[in-house]
């Protein structure tokens, strides 16, 4: 029998129900989604469950809260076990939607630009500065814009050229 790796051993609860417990004691349950090398886990449908003592009564209970989807970092983890299989419809091949249940689906799709509104009748039709694309030259500023100027000098007057670091040559030598 081959051996399994740990991601290949993870992989096979993808979307099953878990339990991760974190280091303050916490325990989260959610629907595993998603992880990487550092561990650090995506679980959907998230819910905290935390254990709270009475600050009169020295009884304890039990708080939940719903959290949604959320970044588990791997270095808090201490512990992760399995509540439930995965449900019933993502069991097996992920289904692609024919013809008609993809034109019966909701939502419409927009093309996603670097940030450029779509025209409007009797608008100007270029983009925001710093959206227009690259600049003169190699896509820097150009030449002008680098020259070092005065502060509070009036414009067309530079400052004076910086002299060389001790122990250099001026350029030329």
């Amino acid at each position: 029998m081959p051996t399994q790796g740990k991601s290949s051993k993870m992989l096979q609860h993808i979307n099953y129900r878990m339990r991760c417990t974190i280091q303050d004691g916490r325990q989260l349950v959610g629907t595993f989604k998603a992880f990487d090398k550092h561990m650090n886990l995506i679980l959907a449908d998230c819910e905290e469950f935390r254990k709270v003592r009475g600050k009169t009564d020295k009884t304890e209970r039990e708080e939940q809260r719903p959290l949604g989807l959320i970044l588990l970092r791997g270095e808090h983890l201490v512990s992760i076990t399995v509540e439930g299989p995965p449900p019933k419809e993502e069991v097996g091949i992920a289904r692609i939607p024919t013809s008609a249940a993809a034109a019966a689906a909701q939502g419409a799709g927009r093309a996603a630009g670097r940030g450029v509104m779509p025209p409007v009748l009797g608008a100007p039709t270029f983009a925001p500065p710093g959206l227009q694309g690259p600049m003169r030259g190699i896509g820097g500023p150009a030449f002008n814009q680098m020259t070092p100027t005065g502060h509070g000098l009036p414009p067309g007057i530079r400052m004076p050229p910086i002299p060389p670091p001790v122990g250099m040559r001026p350029p030329g030598m």
